[in-house]
């Protein structure tokens, strides 16, 4: 089992600012916070509809994060020349749909190719690290390797749905099959083809020369099987910190998962 680097994904912090569009809570106090209790990284995501973190949130967040920064964003040209000014530590492309409550799937990096080769070089010209935010196939690997990213985000919601219909009493829901209603020995069956999909991805991008990050539904009780993939090193995740951190404050919460992931 290795240790992985902790990205903590503070945008939920800004989703409940925005309920209220007032300053509370602070995502400078929660930036702060993390750091202070096990943070690796810092990862936030600029919307195109800019629903959680705003632009001035990026620029503060760049200028008092003592870790790195990691800026998930789309292929919108706006975006990338916010981001190709302000200089993140890494940036991440991935998709987005103005109607999705969160990231549905990977970024389709066959259909948008010349799209994403363009931002790439638009990123390199600015001395960014690029990420691509991709589903956990063999084809998806080649081509993120092809198109000069030098890292890869496995998207894991898959694996995460799955595992939690199989320990818990919800709805499997997925972007690729809707409300589907499946028996125990064919979530387990889907469950274990997700993850070889994960480890087999990751291995082959570690081969290939891509450094291997993964996140989108991992939370506190799925996280086993993907810790003892040792071509994964980065875990980027936001939203069971944030709500673990409403009953037990967010430093509490940063330090349990960093517990998990270095265990």
């Amino acid at each position: 089992m290795s240790k992985m680097t902790l990205g903590v994904n503070i945008d939920h912090v800004a989703v409940l600012r925005e309920a209220r569009r007032v300053n509370d809570p602070d995502i400078l106090q929660a930036l702060y916070v993390a750091c202070e209790n096990g943070a690796d990284q810092i990862t936030i995501h600029l919307r195109e509809d800019r629903r959680h973190i705003q632009d001035n949130d990026v620029k503060n967040i760049l200028m008092h994060s003592k870790l790195p920064v990691n800026l998930e964003c789309s292929i919108n040209k706006e975006i990338l020349n916010i981001l190709s000014s302000l200089k993140p530590h890494r940036a991440t492309l991935v998709p987005e749909k103005r109607e999705e409550v969160t990231t549905e799937g990977g970024l389709d990096v066959f259909s948008y190719e010349d799209e994403i080769r363009y931002a790439i070089e638009q990123l390199h010209d600015a001395l960014i690290p690029v990420s691509l935010f991709v589903d956990p196939t063999i084809e998806a690997m080649e081509k993120s390797k092809e198109l000069g990213a030098e890292m890869v985000e496995l998207h894991t919601g898959l694996y995460s749905n799955l595992f939690a219909m199989l320990h818990s009493n919800l709805p499997y829901s997925h972007h690729s099959v809707k409300e589907l209603q499946l028996p125990r020995y064919e979530l387990e069956t889907r469950l274990e083809k997700a993850l070889n999909a994960i480890k087999t991805s990751a291995l082959h991008a570690r081969k290939i020369g891509l450094e291997v990050a993964a996140g989108h539904g991992l939370n506190y009780n799925n996280l086993d099987e993907i810790m003892h993939i040792d071509a994964i090193t980065e875990l980027n995740i936001g939203q069971s910190i944030i709500a673990r951190s409403v009953f037990t404050g967010l430093g509490d919460a940063v330090k349990e998962m960093k517990r998990v992931t270095t265990r």
